[in-house]
């Protein structure tokens, strides 16, 4: 940003939040701006209170003197609210600005419901969560949604969802912010929605990865999905697409009918949903990915097998997966991530993939397991909020 003369109070904001400059000398030298200048535009970000000043940094004159204030992103003068939802359960929290979390709460909520009633559920949970963490319908600064099924970003929508029946096209958007409303009074704020897989491994770049520059998550629940980050960003695609690997065709599935209508979909041979229906065939009661889940942490032989299989078929598409982006880490998330999944994935990834694409490689499970996608959706409004340019918007509005 150095010469940028014109640096507004949003460019300043994100010095400070990113740490690159903390104190006002540090942002004179980084913007070229004025001291006065500076301090004009610190000024209404402290009136905002979005910045707070921290303790008292070290000298840099070898003369000596008064140590120079630090200055420090106030995380505390507003909250976020985030809801992650799976096919038959869903997570919700409140958040604070820098991604902790204040309240939870989990239950069960159906997406085959329909958009309408799980959304107005998720504004009564998001009222009982504000009121648990003691914090006012006024401090809610935005929303974020994590949902099973690809996303259009720019409206909100999901786009043919292959598990969220009567969702496709739905203004997620403006019913949740009205579910809010409904049951908090507060004023209608932000709601941003991603898809489930695309936040958790933001979330987990952020938290875990920080330094990686390529990471990839998959998340194996009742079907398959991807999230991308490079450069600290989602990648999506075009339209929102990127990263829905559930739906690569695979020799081994081409008698297997996927919830998307097709045949051959690595989801209906590999998914938490296709190992319940396995076992359920061979007479163990199963009938989600959870389902698996909770058979596996008991140790069930054939939940087990079922998983490495499951996990191997995975593998070998995270072959090319992994041939193709060169990350740094591949994580694996969602129900069947434990060992026999993870055992099969490594056996065919490494017997398939060229050296060279996983000698730099880690393979790991999930940091932050179900809490994944809420950090993820929470950071998500925090940096879109906080970017430069909304800044600036936000700041007029507040008349500062």
């Amino acid at each position: 940003m150095t010469g940028r003369v014109q640096a507004s109070a949003g460019d300043l904001l994100e010095l400070v939040r990113s740490r690159r400059a903390t104190t006002r000398g540090a942002l004179q030298q980084a913007t070229g701006l004025s001291r006065a200048t500076v301090g004009q535009r610190l000024d209404r970000l402290f009136r905002a209170g979005w910045l707070r000043e921290g303790a008292g940094g070290p000298v840099d004159s070898p003369l000596g003197g008064r140590p120079s204030i630090t200055l420090e992103f106030d995380d505390e003068h507003a909250v976020v609210l985030a809801a992650d939802l799976d096919t038959r359960h869903a997570r919700a929290a409140v958040l604070s600005l820098s991604g902790e979390i204040l309240a939870e709460h989990s239950g069960t909520l159906v997406v085959e419901d329909g958009p309408d009633a799980v959304l107005g559920e998720l504004g009564r949970w998001f009222a009982e969560l504000l009121e648990k963490a003691g914090h006012g319908a006024e401090t809610v600064c935005g929303v974020g949604l994590a949902v099973p099924g690809p996303v259009d970003t720019e409206t909100g929508r999901v786009v043919q969802p292959p598990i969220m029946p009567g969702w496709d096209g739905y203004d997620i958007r403006s019913r949740l912010a009205r579910a809010l409303t409904e049951h908090t009074g507060a004023e209608a704020v932000p709601v941003l929605v991603d898809n489930d897989a695309n936040l958790m491994a933001y979330g987990e770049q952020r938290t875990g990865h920080p330094d990686c520059s390529a990471f990839v998550l998959v998340k194996v629940s009742t079907g398959i999905g991807a999230g991308v980050v490079v450069d600290g960003s989602v990648f999506r695609g075009i339209d929102g697409g990127a990263g829905d690997i559930g739906h690569i065709r695979v020799p081994e599935g081409a008698q297997a009918l996927c919830r998307c209508g097709s045949y051959g979909c690595l989801a209906a041979v590999a998914s938490g949903g296709a190992v319940a229906r396995r076992l359920a065939e061979a007479g163990v009661p199963a009938a989600s990915g959870s389902d698996v889940r909770d058979l596996l942490a008991s140790g069930h032989p054939e939940a087990v097998g079922l998983a490495r299989e499951a996990g191997r078929r995975v593998g070998d598409v995270l072959a090319t997966v992994v041939t193709l982006l060169n990350p740094g880490v591949l994580m694996i998330a969602g129900d069947l991530a434990g060992t026999p999944f993870l055992t099969g994935v490594r056996e065919l990834l490494y017997q398939r993939a060229l050296p060279r694409s996983t000698a730099h490689l880690d393979v790991v499970t999930s940091r932050l397991g179900e809490r994944a996608g809420l950090v993820g959706a929470g950071a998500m409004v925090v940096e879109h909020l906080y970017a430069p340019e909304r800044v600036e918007e936000r700041l007029r509005a507040l008349g500062v």
